[in-house]
């Protein structure tokens, strides 16, 4: 059963709203959620697998007021009960869909910060792009017949992977070499130039700032990220060299590193990430909070965007205590203080109904 906004809202109704606990699973921006919602003044709970995570006692400023310790992920569903009785209200993550599977978390009848509508649209890679484009966002060309590789292309698979399983591929031959045809996937040309992770946060109750046809828009940080092996693995020959090794690049997410624009692309990234918000306002009633637009920054300072993260992505992790940009609009805000403090305000302003499915 999936639950509509309308049911999500009744639960908040039943609510303690001065005793709320912020929930989100042990992984991915946990840290960062947990940190910033301690320091709004929020209870907080990690959902976990089999026991707690052992370096959370390490990061004590970090580590939540209370576990709940599963076996699977989806066994959530069967603790809802519980969950509202601790006024939860659960921050999705990447690594939170990516576990527990979009259909799962559909289902998922507890109040959830964002809006639930979004994963339609990011997880299926042809309505991201009717999306992005509709919104005059100019992407990479998609290839709909793999027979016609001519050129350089990345082939990627549906939903959120860590850049798990995504390949380059220059021909028919490379790409039937390496594809998984159990998978869904999409091939777009490759884009030279360099990748920014362009870390937003939209709101729909702040009236002050950079602002849209409803609520504001702020810029919080941005990030590249680091992937095993392309990174280093030129290090050992040409492509060509390696190819004739049997070495072939792959694209895992193994950390970030930080990233800042020079000032003069700073219009064009906020008119990209407004036209964005504004297209999701008309399709879907908007995307709440935190989100990235995965871009190429091309030598002609064109700026390309290859994908979306609908959500807070780990790249913000860099910026626990602010970024050269989040300092700009308050001192020691990461992303995951700001997803607190608008939980706070739209508390305060009786608004959490725009920001909660």
């Amino acid at each position: 059963m999936n639950f509509t906004k309308e049911e999500i809202l009744g639960v908040l109704d039943t609510y303690d709203l001065d005793n709320i606990t912020i929930a989100t699973i042990c992984s991915h921006s946990s840290l960062q959620i947990f940190d910033g919602a301690r320091k709004e003044g929020f209870k907080t709970l990690g959902i976990c697998l089999r026991a707690p995570p052992k370096y959370y006692d390490a990061f004590p400023l970090a580590k939540p007021d209370e576990f709940l310790v599963l076996d699977r992920y989806d066994e959530l569903l069967d603790k809802v009960e519980e969950l509202k009785a601790k006024n939860v209200i659960i921050v999705p993550h990447g690594s939170f869909i990516a576990y527990m599977g979009t259909d799962k978390f559909a289902q998922l009848g507890l109040p959830t910060f964002g809006n639930r509508n979004v994963l339609e649209w990011e997880s299926d890679r042809k309505k991201e792009r009717q999306w992005l484009v509709g919104a005059g966002i100019h992407m990479p060309d998609v290839i709909e017949d793999p027979r016609d590789i001519d050129g350089p292309v990345m082939v990627k698979y549906d939903g959120a992977q860590g850049g798990k399983g995504f390949f380059i591929a220059k021909s028919y031959e490379d790409f039937l070499e390496h594809i998984d045809d159990t998978k869904t996937f999409t091939i777009q040309r490759f884009i030279t130039g360099t990748r920014y992770y362009l870390h937003y946060f939209y709101s729909p109750i702040k009236e002050d700032g950079y602002t849209l046809s409803k609520g504001t828009l702020e810029m919080l940080s941005m990030d590249r990220r680091v992937e095993s092996n392309a990174d280093e693995i030129f290090r050992l020959g040409s492509p060509k060299e390696l190819m004739e090794a049997g070495i072939i690049p792959t694209y895992v997410v193994t950390g970030n590193a930080p990233l800042v624009a020079r000032e003069s692309l700073l219009p064009l990234i906020f008119e990209l990430g407004s036209r964005v918000v504004e297209e999701s306002l008309k399709k879907f009633g908007g995307m709440i909070g935190p989100f990235c637009l995965e871009t190429v920054f091309t030598d002609d300072l064109e700026i390309k965007v290859f994908e979306i993260s609908a959500r807070i992505v780990a790249g913000t992790n860099l910026y626990i205590s602010g970024s050269p940009y989040a300092d700009l609009v308050e001192e020691n805000l990461s992303t995951g203080r700001r997803i607190a403090r608008e939980i706070k305000t739209a508390k305060e302003m009786n608004k959490l109904d725009e920001i909660i499915s």
